[in-house]
């Protein structure tokens, strides 16, 4: 087993082939047994958590097969009144409380899915209101310093699960105007070549905001996030021919996507670097982790690229091995340079899911649990160590709901 973030990488995750074989009633404990716990200070007053999430309200009938899961839920969700500052947003804690954070769009998007699984569509709706309000600028951006593309079409989606988790036509014809704002400047960009759609060059991640290229991640959110929009114009809002000319727009975006995909990625099936975008740049060598753009792609764009849902099942699955085979994961886990970063774990969990890989989901779950929460008060850092764990960067709610928002799943 790896106990530092120093050891060499093992390129394939070194406990998976065990707990594939592991019954899945057993397989919490014989995961937790596999590594020492992550160990660390709590991001706020554990009373204060256990307060907030005492009175939570949870959906009548449900039935968690495991108690840890309705205390990750619980805990979790009471970090979400503990993390923003009444309806506005925060990040995290210590320098992710800087109000520099406070428009990074994966919050809302984390924030919304997680309360309106559960049934807090209230709170759900006053959130995201509120933040739509406040971050989406008049042509259509994001007030922050470096939104992704993929996130303008994360938003759009989240509209979508809003309104059909909730059933409120009302709160999309209350926001429908800046959603509107958000689809025009993606198709904006589709255009800034000529009349056609073109694929998007532009900003992959906050981190990488100066290194704009043509993203694949990118380019498949805005398929998804505009496909998904193009479903509420037409059955919230009933305007058919408006929803058409979307649907047109993001088909052509899917296509030109795909032929990118197709004429970039090695024709060797056992070659482990899906490059992420068009342009050319340097290849990791050894492992996926073993470069910037080689750990940002395993840890953010791989996944996002999966977790839309655009990919055809052959190139999803294939997309999965490279994680799997290029020292993508530990524990389940994602990892990221010499540790692990499992904010945007869900994205991956998403893809799992939709794949049928019950077994992985669990694995990464329940590795995210024992490995990216704090032993006790459950609190998830962004960044972790290897175990035995500690912590790398502050708290971050994002990673907070991971569990949160892939449990459901499980519980009936």
């Amino acid at each position: 087993m790896e106990s530092s973030s120093t050891s060499t990488p093992m390129l394939s995750d070194p406990f998976r082939e065990m707990l594939l074989a592991v019954d899945e009633e057993d397989l919490p404990e014989r995961i937790r047994q596999c590594a020492e716990p992550l160990r660390g200070e709590p991001a706020f007053d554990p009373k204060l958590i256990e307060r907030l999430a005492s009175k939570l309200q949870m959906p009548s009938g449900i039935s968690f097969p495991h108690p840890m899961l309705e205390k990750v839920v619980r805990v979790g969700l009471a970090h979400i009144e503990a993390t923003f500052r009444g309806d506005h947003p925060k990040y995290g804690t210590g320098a992710y409380a800087d109000e520099i954070h406070d428009g990074f769009p994966p919050t809302i998007i984390a924030t919304v899915d997680a309360l309106t699984l559960w049934g807090f569509m209230g709170r759900a709706k006053r959130l995201f209101s509120y933040w739509l309000n406040h971050f989406v600028n008049s042509d259509g951006t994001i007030n922050y310093y470096g939104p992704a593309i993929s996130e303008y079409g994360q938003l759009l989606t989240t509209a979508k699960r809003l309104v059909s988790r909730s059933g409120d036509d009302g709160w999309l014809k209350q926001h429908e105007g800046k959603l509107a704002l958000i689809v025009n400047h993606l198709r904006e960009k589709m255009r800034q070549e000529g009349e056609r759609p073109s694929l998007l060059k532009g900003v992959p991640e906050a981190d990488e905001h100066k290194r704009e290229a043509t993203y694949f991640h990118n380019n498949a959110w805005v398929v998804r996030g505009i496909s998904d929009y193009a479903d509420l114009v037409e059955q919230a809002l009933g305007r058919r021919s408006e929803a058409e000319k979307l649907r047109k727009d993001a088909l052509a975006l899917r296509k030109l996507l795909l032929d990118a995909i197709e004429a970039t990625w090695s024709k060797e099936p056992k070659d482990w670097w899906l490059p992420p975008m068009l342009e050319e740049h340097e290849r990791p060598q050894g492992s996926v982790t073993s470069n910037r753009l080689g750990s940002y792609t395993n840890y953010r764009y791989w996944l996002e690229l999966l977790s839309s849902g655009v990919l055809p099942r052959k190139l999803m699955r294939r997309l999965v091995r490279a994680r799997l085979n290029g020292g993508g994961q530990f524990l389940g886990m994602t990892r990221f340079m010499g540790h692990l970063d499992d904010w945007t774990l869900m994205e991956y969990l998403d893809g799992l899911w939709k794949l049928g890989m019950r077994k992985d989901y669990l694995i990464s779950l329940w590795g995210h649990i024992y490995f990216h929460q704090c032993e006790g008060h459950l609190t998830a850092y962004e960044q972790v160590t290897l175990p035995p764990g500690r912590k790398v960067a502050d708290y971050c709610l994002p990673c907070q709901l991971v569990a949160v928002r892939a449990i459901r799943r499980i519980v009936p």
